[in-house]
């Protein structure tokens, strides 16, 4: 018998096989048999099948509403950080998972909350398939009627909402009314269903907007991005906030109609987390929940985002090393993602991050082919001594390790090669080298969650 026709409850009762979690996830693997992979922008499918389980998104707490192209995760784990600091029971709903399919949906609880397990997320599918009753529908949509399903059953103080894609007709986009949306920064992403310009991205992602719900805007370098954000809030009388964050010496100092704050750094590395922190700041303003400036700093600080300049001390690839080398990993993906990384690459350089050491870059890279290498790497480059190229493993979409060398020559990083994977790329660069050196993994959220899960 195929996992496709096992009952759903029985096939994810079953272990993940394989040494890679997240290309054998067994609730990943069924969703995708009984339902396409390909996105199918819509929200007509959603709303039928929660219609058809009696609207649980109308029966949720608190919502906030978080969209955007870069950061939208930092800010729902500070959100949880300082939520939870303050005592409260948080609701969260992110994608895409890292290592487990579970790591979408997030129960709060007392002490803190718990990723959902498999025989609770189990019961919600199938009850789920069973009220779909065969219709079309992709698995994003089922999981999301899923975690709200959940969200409604379990009680807690405040849900915590990411967008998948886009925003407008995204499959969370079924909340009429959130406490308070919110907008990271907009980039180029998903170019083939959200626009080629930054206008119509941005117009896409403000389509969570609803009328009389506050909005907290990141800041967006880009002039046509903060115009479609203005102009779809002013349309509706999406209220904007004001706030702002600047970066001081050791932390930086939030300001808004509520707070004045001298905070220390985030607890998530890169000086763009501060923009980050600030929108997640400004957000629980607009919350009926009490949030202490203690609990702002707590929470600042213990705060954990797997993958986002995340440093690894620990596990098989990270033990490899020699003395006095470091590892690092980031997801990011984009052109922002590239400039972020590289401003972080100039900090590294100088000796002037949270005290690392000025160390040589190198970097071990993989990306989708349905990004643009160019926007990404192009920033790093100037900054990279060495890159070891892979494909991305279980994934079609990824561009060749040589494709992928291709890029680095053509960005101008000489020393490049290709690699069967990541500890074969570690290897080579440690090899090459002589004295320590800063080793940073990046390109794709999907190769991050493959070195999350062979690391251990």
């Amino acid at each position: 018998m195929t996992d496709a026709s096992l009952p759903l409850a029985q096939t994810l009762a079953r272990p993940a096989a394989g040494p890679v979690a997240n290309r054998s996830d067994p609730v990943l693997d069924r969703l995708k048999g009984l339902h396409p992979k390909v996105i199918d922008l819509s929200l007509d499918r959603v709303r039928r099948l929660l219609a058809a389980l009696d609207h649980p998104e109308r029966k949720l707490p608190p919502v906030v509403h978080v969209a955007g192209t870069n950061g939208k995760g930092s800010t729902v784990a500070f959100l949880r950080a300082m939520l939870e600091a303050a005592g409260h029971r948080v609701h969260v709903y992110i994608s895409p998972h890292l290592v487990r399919f579970h790591e979408r949906i997030r129960l709060g609880a007392s002490q803190g909350g718990r990723l959902i397990d498999d025989e609770h997320l189990a019961a919600l599918l199938e009850e789920c398939e069973v009220a779909n009753a065969g219709n079309p529908i992709t698995f994003f949509e089922v999981t999301t009627v899923a975690a709200f399903l959940a969200f409604s059953r379990v009680p807690a103080d405040v849900v915590l909402l990411e967008t998948g894609l886009g925003g407008r007709l995204d499959a969370t986009n079924v909340v009429d009314r959130p406490a308070v949306t919110a907008i990271t920064r907009i980039s180029y992403d998903h170019r083939q269903f959200l626009g080629d310009s930054l206008l119509e991205i941005a117009s896409e992602k403000a389509g969570i907007f609803k009328p009389g719900v506050p909005v907290v805007l990141a800041p967006q370098p880009e002039a046509d991005a903060l115009k479609a954000l203005m102009l779809r809030a002013n349309a509706i009388a999406a209220p904007i906030q004001d706030w702002s964050v600047e970066e001081r010496p050791n932390g930086f100092r939030f300001e808004s109609a509520k707070r004045q704050l001298d905070l220390p750094m985030p607890g998530l590395a890169g000086a763009h987390q501060i923009t980050n922190a600030g929108v997640a700041i400004a957000c629980l303003d607009h919350l009926p929940l009490a949030v202490d400036d203690e609990a702002v700093r707590r929470g600042l600080a213990a705060v954990e985002w797997p993958a986002r300049l995340q440093r690894l001390t620990r596990g098989p690839l990270a033990e490899s090393l020699p003395p006095g080398w470091e590892l690092w990993l980031d997801g990011g993906h984009n052109d922002s993602a590239g400039e972020v990384l590289a401003r972080q690459a100039v900090d590294w350089s100088r000796g002037q991050s949270d005290g690392n050491p000025a160390l040589p870059l190198l970097l071990i890279y993989g990306m989708l082919s349905s990004k643009d290498p160019f926007e990404f790497l192009g920033p790093l480059a100037p900054f990279t001594h060495a890159l070891r190229a892979v494909a991305i493993p279980g994934e079609e979409a990824s561009f060749t390790a040589e494709e992928s060398c291709e890029t680095a020559k053509l960005c101008g990083i000489r020393d490049h090669g290709a690699a069967d994977g990541v500890d074969a790329a570690l290897a080579d660069l440690v090899a090459g080298r002589r004295t320590p050196a800063r080793v940073l993994i990046c390109g794709s959220l999907y190769l991050a969650g493959t070195v999350l899960a062979e690391n251990g």
